[in-house]
């Protein structure tokens, strides 16, 4: 997974474009298991569904807590993630935001940013805002770089020799 995609509702869309929110969570459920986690280094659908069934769901949030921190469990990498507001149509730049992934953590989240007290939650941390527009605008212009290294040197020889 080099993409991480998670949807967000306006209130925690807004503080996390403005950089205020930095992270956001989600419960730890057979979905967003299956959705983060490698089991022995593989992604084992099945498995989390079964644990769900046969353990209460505080004994299995703890189970993924000391698994992933003795390495039976591992997180899936991830390069960017991908905010979006509600479900918005591609390229709506206003409700899409890309920022780099900087892990997944499991903990108790800021009750101010949406998580419950004293609650355990998967934690994606987030850090700057990815400027796609200008990393395009890089790509479109790399051929004529060196086009443009061309010109320079040819206006150094130029003042150089004092035409």
């Amino acid at each position: 997974m080099k993409t991480l995609n998670l949807t967000l509702k306006k209130q925690w869309f807004d503080m996390t474009k403005s950089g205020i929110k930095t992270e956001d969570y989600r419960e730890i459920t057979p979905y967003w298991c299956n959705r983060f986690l490698l089991y022995e280094g593989e992604n084992r659908r099945v498995i989390w569904w079964g644990c769900m069934e046969n353990f209460e769901g505080c004994f299995f949030r703890e189970a993924i807590e000391s698994s992933v921190g003795i390495g039976i469990m591992k997180f899936k990498k991830c390069k960017t993630n991908i905010m979006t507001l509600g479900y918005p149509k591609k390229g709506d730049k206003e409700r899409i935001l890309e920022l780099e992934h900087k892990g997944i953590e499991v903990g108790t989240g800021n009750p101010e940013w949406g998580a419950e007290p004293n609650k355990i939650y998967f934690i994606v941390k987030h850090g700057k805002t990815i400027n796609t527009d200008l990393q395009e605008a890089i790509k479109k212009a790399k051929p004529n770089m060196d086009k443009i290294k061309d010109v320079d040197k040819h206006l150094d020889e130029i003042i150089n020799i004092g035409i």
